[in-house]
């Protein structure tokens, strides 16, 4: 994996406090951890180990260390840390910390609720990236991604092998079928795209190989095949060769992961898969005491 995975790189630290904060506030909204406080000693501590009940690439580590800081300070003790990106087997610990009780199981939903659908969207990556493997093509997200977590999800497609496309509306120019309409045609949204925003990366949606044909012409980035077959991609290839061997091709619509490889071998340059952030299913992690 990517040596960004080593913490969470492209997530500021004020972003994850927002998040953290966010979500135990929902949790905490209605007074503390009535339960806890009314079962659990005041001074009692343990060894709480969180543990992957199925196999998976984990991700979001760090987010979870960052709801217990929140929750207990520098009043517990990580005994032993794994590294986001890294796949381990069903029922190895992937971190093992020491501490107060109450405070562990205080933050205990919170953090879980971010490790295990982190962890998912890397481990429904990863197996993107596995299908397609060898074939040159790049599995890229979208902003199909759920409100205030758009840049811990995609850290999550990354810790699974994959790429980010643009991270929100300002990075980059996306033109799709509502742009051209708006305009009146490919080669009128391109113009005034470069002329509004020139530098930036301009990528442009197309329907069929007419309107390929015509983003190329008008020299785009990159153009994003929708709902393009596989043979169509690889006629879109071929023309993309012979004419601006530069441009970048990107795959999107009726991709699953059965079909994935047959596009990838179109010659296409990235796949988008907006399921990754939007309805990956959750790795299950739990926390256990001892």
């Amino acid at each position: 994996m990517n040596d960004d995975v080593l913490g969470m790189a492209g997530v500021p630290a004020e972003v994850l406090r927002r998040v953290v904060t966010t979500a135990l506030a929902e949790d905490l909204a209605y007074g503390p951890d009535a339960t806890t406080d009314a079962t659990v000693p005041a001074d009692a501590m343990a060894t709480a180990a969180v543990t992957p009940r199925a196999a998976g690439v984990v991700s979001g580590i760090p987010a979870a260390l960052a709801v217990f800081d929140e929750v207990l300070g520098d009043g517990y003790e990580v005994v032993r840390s794994g590294r986001d990106g890294s796949v381990p087997r069903a029922g190895e610990p992937v971190l093992v910390l020491r501490g107060p009780v109450r405070g562990l199981l205080t933050a205990e939903r919170t953090a879980l609720n971010l490790l295990c659908h982190l962890s998912g969207i890397a481990t429904a990556t990863a197996a993107w990236v596995a299908a397609v493997e060898g074939t040159g093509a790049a599995i890229r997200d979208s902003r199909k991604t759920l409100p205030g977590l758009r840049l811990l999800q995609k850290y999550a497609v990354r810790c699974g092998g994959g790429v980010n496309h643009r991270m929100g509306l300002g990075d980059a120019v996306l033109i799709k079928d509502n742009h051209v309409v708006a305009s009146g045609s490919v080669t009128e949204a391109l113009r005034l795209a470069r002329e509004h925003a020139g530098d930036l990366p301009c990528e442009v949606e197309v329907d069929d190989l007419d309107q390929f044909a015509e983003a190329l012409r008008a020299g785009a980035d990159e153009i994003l095949l929708d709902n393009f077959s596989p043979a169509d991609c690889a006629k879109a290839v071929s023309l993309r060769d012979e004419l601006s061997p530069g441009a970048k091709l990107e795959s999107s619509g009726g991709l699953r992961l059965e079909n994935a490889r047959a596009y990838a071998e179109s010659g296409v340059d990235y796949l988008a898969v907006g399921g990754l952030t939007h309805s990956s299913p959750a790795l299950d992690l739990g926390m256990d005491l001892s």
